[in-house]
């Protein structure tokens, strides 16, 4: 085994490990032939999905008088969810190995939704979970007991970093991380002896020692790592679950995304909207120029905050003039959701979403809640494709102003005709085929 110094400050690993390439990392003890509940048991199962630019993940999600549960419905022959696995009348467990079955219907949909490119769920069919409840059994009992990947931000102190890596001799990919106590990784979270998956967003599988080595030394502070320990990624491994940050546990991160509650008043909201560049070369929507007083600042924003949510949808990736069309489409009230601009540093570093990680707790708007109507079969109902349509560019300043002076009959124009264009897309989405 070979051993090197990750990082100036690094102390030298003492115990000694043994790599097996055909048995995978550290060769946990982890037999799932062994371990296999007896025949008849239920078993849930993994469904990990990933689209691609313009397609959907190709299923409804649906909640149902008489059904309990999340169900999956008209899953589209042919589509993602069909080829993963996905069949009519499946209940979603979890989101992102987050157990989500006692959770408000609408909060799951956000999550969904919210989780980019790629999600991984995980299933149990219908009949089986509709014996589970009718046994009354603990739903969380079927579900592994394996860790989620951590996501850890790690900021350089006058020592370093707080952390060595090891790895085996001619091994691409296998690296273990050794802790220094109370250093700055140990205190970011990262637990000693665990295996690191990501630096910085980028996958360290199919690297060598050396050229992790060089990115180390090159990498600035703070730096993303993304962490597993080795019983847990034989058993992802085992699943051929692909461990993504968009599975991590996030409560180490010290970044959160807060929701600012905005009534305008006679001089506006008292911000500037502006796009700006990312580190990644990624354009974003960064809110400048506070005036003291005024609901912006009361509201708790603060100045280089990532506008990343309006009113309960996500805006990331839209461009500027349509985000100035939903922030005035109500011209009396608008909910951001926003991340300090250190916080949208660490998530652009990553290549993450910070919506990955919110847990969106009030209902979407345009999402219509559908209790108590007349349908007898259907409470609610969501079309898991993209978010409905906005209206078209429309000619807004580059650096939109929200008008603070009330100079500008503007908002009201374009509230009547974005709720109208809002309200019709959103109709025609929940009946259309996918």
């Amino acid at each position: 085994m070979k051993q090197k110094e990750g990082l100036p400050e690094a102390t030298e690993l003492t115990p000694r490990f043994e790599f097996n390439p055909k048995n995978g990392i550290d060769n946990p003890a982890l037999s799932l032939a062994e371990d296999s509940e007896p025949e008849g048991t239920v078993q849930v199962r993994f469904c990990f999905l990933k689209k691609e630019e313009g397609e959907s993940f190709g299923f409804w999600l649906r909640q149902e008088a008489g059904n309990s549960g999340h169900l999956i419905r008209q899953v589209k022959p042919g589509g993602l969810a069909h080829r993963k696995g996905l069949r009519e009348g499946d209940r979603i467990l979890e989101v992102n190995r987050e157990y989500v079955d006692d959770m408000e219907h609408l909060r799951v949909v956000w999550k969904i939704r919210s989780s980019g490119m790629q999600i991984l769920l995980t299933i149990l069919d219908g009949n089986a979970y509709s014996l589970a409840k009718a046994l009354g059994r603990n739903l969380i009992q079927l579900l592994p007991s394996y860790h989620r990947p951590r996501l850890c931000c790690v900021a350089k102190d006058q020592n370093g970093f707080g952390f060595a890596v090891s790895a085996p001799e001619g091994v691409k990919g296998v690296f273990r991380v050794s802790v220094v106590s109370h250093g700055p990784a140990d205190q970011a979270g990262v637990p000693d002896g665990a295996w690191l998956l990501e630096l910085n967003g980028m996958s360290v599988k199919n690297w060598t020692y050396a050229r992790l080595s060089k990115k180390l030394k090159q990498s600035s502070s703070p730096m993303g790592l993304l962490v597993i320990d080795a019983e847990s990624e034989e058993f992802y491994r085992q699943h051929n679950i692909k461990i993504t940050a968009s599975l991590a546990d996030n409560l180490w991160l010290p970044f959160e995304v807060r929701k600012l509650q905005m009534t305008r008043g006679p001089d506006g909201y008292g911000f500037l909207l502006k796009e700006e560049e990312c580190g990644s070369g990624k354009k974003g929507q960064f809110l400048r120029e506070l005036d003291a007083g005024l609901p912006a600042e009361k509201a708790g924003m603060r100045d280089g905050d990532q506008l990343l949510g309006v009113n309960g949808e996500s805006v990331e990736g839209l461009s500027h003039h349509r985000m100035v069309s939903k922030i005035l489409a109500d011209s009396k009230r608008v909910t951001l959701l926003v991340i300090d601009s250190e916080g949208s540093q660490f998530f652009d570093l990553v290549g993450l979403s910070p919506l990955v990680f919110y847990d969106n707790q009030d209902a979407l708007p345009g999402m219509p809640d559908t209790r108590g109507s007349s349908s007898s079969n259907m409470l609610q109902e969501s079309c898991l494709s993209t978010f409905a349509p906005c209206p078209p560019d429309m000619d807004l300043p580059c650096h939109a102003w929200l008008p603070r002076d009330g100079s500008q009959d503007f908002s009201k124009e374009v509230a009547k005709s974005f709720v109208e264009c809002r309200v019709a897309n959103f109709q025609a989405e929940l009946r259309s085929p996918m």
